[in-house]
C-alpha cells in the first residue's frame, strides 16, 4: 500500500476491524517512512452480473435500471424512494445466489414477487410491462391472480351475517 502522504510502499498494519456490515475490512496503517497513520479498505471483488435478453443480447446488470422500472411503476403510490432502493438491493442480492448470468425473466419475477406483496397496484404496473399486457383481458386475469394470493379484506365486526339458533 502506498502512502498518501509521502509515498513510500513500506507501512505496517496497526489495526484491523469489519467494517461495512462485514462487507468491508477497515485496516489502520503507519508509513514507516514519515510515520503518519492513514486508513484503506479491503472489500472482495464481485463478480459482475450479466443479463440475458430475450433478443439473446448480454449486458451487465444494472440495480439502477432495476429501481426505475419500480419507481415508475410505484408513481404516486405509497413507496417511497428508500424502499424502492431497497428492494432493488434484494433483488441484485437474490439473483448474485444464482449465478453470474441470468435471465431478464428472472430478474423482472424477483421484481414481482416483492411488489406482489408490498403493492398490488404497483404490481399492476410493473406486470402490465414486464408480461406485455396488450388488453383488457391481460389485465383481468392477472387481477384474478393477485386476489386469489392476497387475503381477504376483514369485516368490521357486527356487520357481517348473524347466525340466529
Amino acid at each position: 500500500m502506498r502512502c498518501p502522504y509521502c509515498h513510500a510502499v513500506d507501512d505496517k498494519v496497526v489495526d484491523s476491524r469489519l467494517a461495512e456490515d462485514g462487507a468491508a475490512v477497515r485496516r489502520r496503517r503507519e508509513c514507516l517512512t514519515c510515520g503518519r497513520r492513514y486508513t484503506t479498505y479491503e472489500r472482495l471483488e464481485e463478480l459482475p452480473l450479466v443479463v440475458v435478453k430475450r433478443s439473446g443480447e448480454r449486458e451487465p446488470f444494472d440495480r439502477s435500471k432495476v429501481a426505475a422500472g419500480i419507481a415508475r411503476a410505484a408513481k404516486n403510490r405509497p413507496i417511497d424512494e428508500p424502499a424502492v432502493a431497497a428492494i432493488a438491493a434484494e433483488v441484485e442480492e437474490e439473483l448474485r445466489q444464482g449465478g453470474p448470468e441470468l435471465t431478464t425473466e428472472q430478474v423482472g419475477l424477483a421484481v414481482l414477487e416483492r411488489l406482489r406483496g408490498l403493492d398490488p397496484v404497483a404490481y399492476l404496473r410493473f406486470a402490465s410491462v414486464y408480461k406485455g399486457f396488450e388488453d383488457l383481458a391481460d389485465f383481468e386475469r392477472e387481477v384474478g391472480l393477485l386476489q386469489k394470493t392476497t387475503a381477504p379484506k376483514r369485516r368490521p365486526p357486527g356487520s357481517g351475517r348473524r347466525v340466529s339458533a
